[in-house]
Parts: C-alpha cells; sequence; structure tokens
C-alpha cells in the first residue's frame, strides 16, 4: 500500500505514478492527519511512504501520524522522498521510527522535484517544472522496479552537512520558522474557503470575509499555493513570486 502526504501535488503525483507502475492502491493521508485518525491499516504488499522533504526529514506530522498509526500485515516498508534538492540524513531518522515500530526499513530514495517552498525560495515557471518532473520520471520508474523486485536500497554516503542539515538545522528551523505569524490574506480575498480545506492541521478559517491563521502551521504551502485569487501571503517575501502547484497534478 501506498500512503502519500502532499501539499502542493509533487508527492501526490509521485506516488499515484508509482502507484500505476506497482498496480497498487495510494492512499492520501491527509484526513487521517486533519483528523488525528490512527485507526490502523493493513497491507500484504510493502508499505511505501511518499512525503515532501521539510528542513532535510520527513514532515513531523507524518512522523507523528506513524509513529501513532498500527501497519500490519507486510514488514518491509519503502519511503519515497519528494525534494528541491537533498533530503540529508533523512533516512537515519526514518529508520529509527521504523525499529521502533517492528518494521523493516528498506530504504529512503530521493526524487527531485520543482521548488515548491515559497516561503523562503522561488517556484519554477510551468516550463521549468514540467522539465524538472520529466528528469523525475526514470527515477520513479527506478524506484517502483526496486520495490516491486523487493529489493532494498542502498543509501548514499551521508555528509557532515548533511548531517548537520537533518539534525541541529532541523531542530532549530522548527520552532524558528514554522509558524503561521507571517500568513495574511490581501483584498483579493474572495472568502472561498478553500485556504480553510487544504490546511492539514485545520488552522485556517474565514472570518468576516477573511482567512485567519491560528497557532499551528507545518509549512505545506497549500494554502498559498492553492488560492484561487492568488490572495495569500507570507511576508513581503512571497509578493510577486510563482505560486506552485504540480503542473501534472490530476
Amino acid at each position: 500500500m501506498i500512503l502519500y502526504f502532499s501539499g502542493t501535488g509533487n508527492s501526490e503525483y509521485t506516488a499515484k505514478r508509482l502507484a500505476q507502475e506497482l498496480q497498487d492502491e495510494a492512499v492520501n493521508l491527509f484526513q487521517k492527519i486533519r483528523s488525528r485518525d490512527y485507526g490502523g491499516l493493513s497491507s500484504e504488499k510493502p508499505w511505501v511512504i511518499v512525503t515532501p522533504t521539510y528542513g532535510w526529514r520527513i514532515p513531523r506530522i507524518v512522523q507523528e501520524w506513524m509513529s501513532n498509526t498500527k501497519l500490519s500485515g507486510a514488514r518491509d516498508i519503502y519511503f519515497v522522498m519528494t525534494c528541491g534538492g537533498s533530503i540529508g540524513n533523512a533516512a537515519s531518522y526514518i529508520k529509527k521510527l521504523c525499529s521502533g515500530k517492528g518494521l523493516s526499513f528498506q530504504g529512503c530514495i530521493p526524487v527531485i522535484m520543482p521548488e515548491n517552498y515559497i516561503a523562503l525560495f522561488q517556484a519554477p515557471a510551468q516550463e521549468e517544472a514540467l522539465e524538472i518532473i520529466n528528469r523525475a520520471e526514470p527515477v520513479i520508474a527506478e524506484t517502483a522496479h526496486l520495490i516491486k523486485n523487493r529489493e532494498t536500497y542502498i543509501q548514499p554516503a551521508i555528509t557532515l552537512k548533511d548531517r548537520l542539515s537533518s539534525g541541529i538545522i532541523n531542530d532549530i528551523y522548527y520552532p524558528v520558522f514554522i509558524h503561521a505569524k507571517k500568513f495574511y490574506s490581501t483584498e483579493k480575498c474572495i472568502s472561498c474557503g478553500l485556504c480553510e480545506k487544504v490546511c492539514p492541521l485545520n488552522n485556517i478559517s474565514v472570518t468576516d470575509g477573511k482567512a485567519v491563521w491560528g497557532n499551528h502551521c507545518t509549512h505545506c504551502m497549500a494554502c498559498i499555493c492553492r488560492c484561487p485569487a492568488g490572495a495569500v501571503e507570507y511576508g513581503s517575501h512571497t509578493r510577486n513570486l510563482i505560486r506552485y502547484r504540480c503542473p501534472k497534478h490530476s
């Protein structure tokens, strides 16, 4: 079974492509995470977790869901992490998580997809984004082949930079950067409520015709990138920046 979490579509696209290649089921974890549904799941095929990379590790909301949810049946588990550049030393932390759940970690495979973290960076224009996705296709196919044959993915050598990125930098990054304080809606807001619906932490409400953010956020970029009116901003950084949603998103 393929389980995925996705804010702007990169991981969803990757998960659905893997599902096609493996003839397996792709299950969106969005509602389970949002509602804190920790009901167990069972699969006879290897588990495949497809997730974006947040601070060179899996998102903490995905880790929390996995820590609290029983995965029965198959014991082998693979992770596929979409990223703009590197997943750092994410595999080391995932391996510990899997060990604690009695799952046999079979590897963490990075898939480079278009940058979507516009709170700090810039997303590519659609033509460039499509080129990046096309370059990712062979990696997705190779990943599916590896999983189908139940082979273990050999992790590349980990550098000091990788260890620091997934370790101390991640520890600092979350409390310092991951909050909703800089999000706001402009006069472009049409009160459609989509930002409220796509927030995995149920952290947004539409009040007096404007979106209002609460105290919880995971920086998935769903609210800012999926707003149909382009009415959501993050401080001054995102003004005039391209909003990203996977152009091959179904």
